[in-house]
């Protein structure tokens, strides 16, 4: 068993960085539409692992999640841009991201003391109330047409196409610069994610999914873990936003609807409560789908392209049914989500692999109880 943990570790770590090498070379073989996909995937899994912290984890439903993306998003395009404050891009992404937190922090007090389906009817309440403010604050927002979104810089690096770059003789436009940040963010979205998943706060909130009772016998403060829970879910929102503002280039309120919070909801279930990996896969399902429905649409039974008004489906609709059915095949028959399938798939393999022992040995067995103590006799 010693020399087999290490064997697998190493194992873990060599398909890991076999993972992050082809990551890193896709850049230089696929074209845009492609990196497109990657990165709103990525986007939409920064935000799907903040939303399974929250409902996952802590047991909080929340739709109001695009609320909170929409603070990030539209807080990083007032910040850098004009009208605004005008302040570097990078400062500006990264007070995005704490205004998202600090919105969430707003709301935390209702948060610590409400939960189940009328913490969804109370988060419900904000995606309205931010779709009108987007609308008609239009010194900020651009009204009904939206914003451009200014490209990130870092230390004199654009993240645009304002500036030629080639690298190996590949010409680095803005998805391909971007597919890097992205692949950054979206790593400390994952190793932070679960580092708090397996730290105290994590098992806190595990306690307290389920069972309140027992987690406020334990210890644990049930409202203040509650609202800490929605301020970091927040968070990871406000930084899905700035990715998703960055990758769209364009920010417009009608995105940011109750339609974008069921789309983060069906992605933690597709992909499984509480698993950062299961929301990242299901993220990927959900936002690369309708995209690739769209694109093939033509060669599609039963699916009709897109701009046609003959009554047949689109593909963004088809796409809609094809992941709905997909979570209630996931309820029925895999309720922990893909991750789950995943694992148990995982354990029953490796229990095929385990080789019987071979007829001619036998395994040392343990001696009977009564062979290490001697019963003495009553007298």
């Amino acid at each position: 068993m010693s020399e087999r943990l290490p064997r697998a570790g190493a194992i873990r770590l060599g398909l890991t960085l076999a993972a992050v090498t082809v990551l890193c070379a896709l850049p230089f073989y696929l074209d845009a539409f492609w990196l497109r996909i990657g990165l709103f995937s990525m986007a939409a899994a920064v935000g799907a692992v903040g939303l399974g912290l929250l409902s996952g984890t802590a047991g909080q439903l929340s739709l109001g999640h695009a609320f909170f993306l929409a603070v990030g998003a539209y807080g990083y395009v007032w910040l850098a841009g004009e009208p605004g404050p005008g302040l570097p891009t990078a400062v500006a992404a990264v007070l995005a991201v704490l205004l998202a937190g600090a919105a969430g922090g707003i709301f935390s007090p209702v948060a610590g003391r409400v939960r189940g389906i009328y913490l969804g009817v109370a988060t419900l309440a904000l995606v309205f109330l931010g779709h009108h403010v987007l609308l008609t604050a239009d010194s900020v927002t651009g009204g009904f047409n939206g914003r451009s979104v200014p490209p990130l810089e870092l230390g004199g690096f654009s993240f645009s196409t304002d500036s030629e770059l080639t690298l190996l003789g590949v010409p680095f436009g803005a998805e391909e610069r971007l597919w890097y940040l992205g692949l950054a963010l979206f790593a400390v979205t994952w190793f932070t994610a679960r580092g708090l998943l397996r730290s105290r706060p994590g098992r806190a909130l595990v306690a307290l999914r389920d069972s309140e009772t027992a987690a406020a016998v334990m210890g644990v403060n049930v409202s203040r873990y509650r609202s800490a829970a929605f301020v970091v879910s927040s968070m990871y929102a406000g930084l899905a936003g700035v990715m998703l503002a960055l990758s769209f280039r364009r920010v417009v309120p009608d995105y940011f609807g109750l339609v974008l919070s069921v789309d983060y909801l069906a992605m933690i279930v597709i992909g499984g409560l509480g698993s950062v990996a299961g929301a990242t896969a299901g993220a990927v399902f959900v936002t690369a789908l309708p995209l690739l429905m769209t694109r093939y649409a033509d060669q599609l039974p039963l699916v009709a392209a897109p701009g046609t008004t003959d009554g047949t489906v689109g593909p963004t609709e088809a796409a809609r049914y094809l992941y709905g059915a997909a979570i209630v095949l996931i309820l029925l028959f895999a309720p922990d989500g893909l991750h789950g399938l995943v694992r148990r798939l995982r354990a029953r393999l490796r229990g095929r692999r385990a080789a019987p022992a071979p007829a001619g040995t036998t395994s040392p067995s343990r001696p009977p109880t009564s062979a290490a103590r001697t019963k003495e006799p009553t007298p």
